[in-house]
């Protein structure tokens, strides 16, 4: 009776996301949250695929309590050019779109298109990957936010890397019109400045970041992502019209 009322509700919701997370090695799957997300634009979305992964590992970290606020999710989709809004923060709760905006990569990931990453000090590259998001300071940007990398290997010298968010005037329209693209950091996910306090304030202290990179050398070599069951045959078929 319960599975024919939440099939029956998904019916009425014209968009929304369902993920499953399973263990790896034969442990059972453990069913997990409906999340909707409402947008008059299904366009000011991340990809329903790129959504599915991200929320069958935070699924994962909050079950293991990797994440203190599960309330928020943040997505960066390195997939896409840096003079698109690439970046999203979700409201998980109230399923909204909080915020979407650019977002810079490393300088030595790519000029428009992030194509190369790196987890080694110095390497002014992007780290792909899971994070939490940490405290807050004040730096030579201003207010700024660390970063916890939470996939071995991959993205766990953040600290060490000084990988943080915060506002850049080279992320900015201004920019890519003069440029055709937006500026780049030295590894940092830097936002629009005037944007930059009010995510930080948003998602300090424990939430889940989601950088997506669609290389294999990532996915593939990703704990999380392995240890995640894909999606459902029935919901994928219900989200086709996402």
């Amino acid at each position: 009776m319960l599975k024919k009322y939440l099939f029956d509700l998904l019916l009425l919701i014209p968009v929304f996301l369902l993920t499953r997370v399973a263990y790896a090695e034969g442990r059972e799957s453990i069913a997990g949250r409906i999340a909707v997300v409402h947008a008059a634009d299904s366009s000011a979305l991340p990809a329903k695929e790129l959504l599915h992964i991200a929320l069958a590992g935070y699924e994962l970290l909050k079950d293991e309590q990797l994440i203190r606020r599960p309330e928020v999710i943040t997505i960066i989709d390195f997939s896409l050019p840096s003079n698109k809004e690439r970046l999203w923060v979700l409201d998980l709760i109230h399923g909204e779109v909080l915020y979407r905006c650019l977002v810079s990569h490393g300088i030595n990931s790519g000029e428009l298109m992030a194509e190369n990453f790196s987890n080694v000090p110095g390497s002014h590259a992007s780290s792909p990957g899971f994070y939490s998001t940490g405290e807050t300071y004040f730096g030579k940007h201003g207010l700024s936010l660390a970063l916890n990398g939470l996939e071995p290997g991959i993205n766990d010298k953040a600290r060490e890397r000084s990988i943080v968010i915060h506002g850049a005037d080279y992320v900015s329209s201004e920019f890519i019109n003069n440029h055709g693209r937006i500026g780049r950091s030295f590894g940092c996910p830097a936002v629009p400045e005037e944007l930059s306090s009010e995510i930080i304030q948003t998602i300090k202290n424990g939430s889940c970041l989601f950088i997506y990179a669609p290389k294999q050398s990532y996915t593939s070599n990703s704990q999380i992502i392995n240890r995640v069951s894909p999606v459902p045959d029935i919901v994928q078929a219900k989200i086709s019209c996402y």
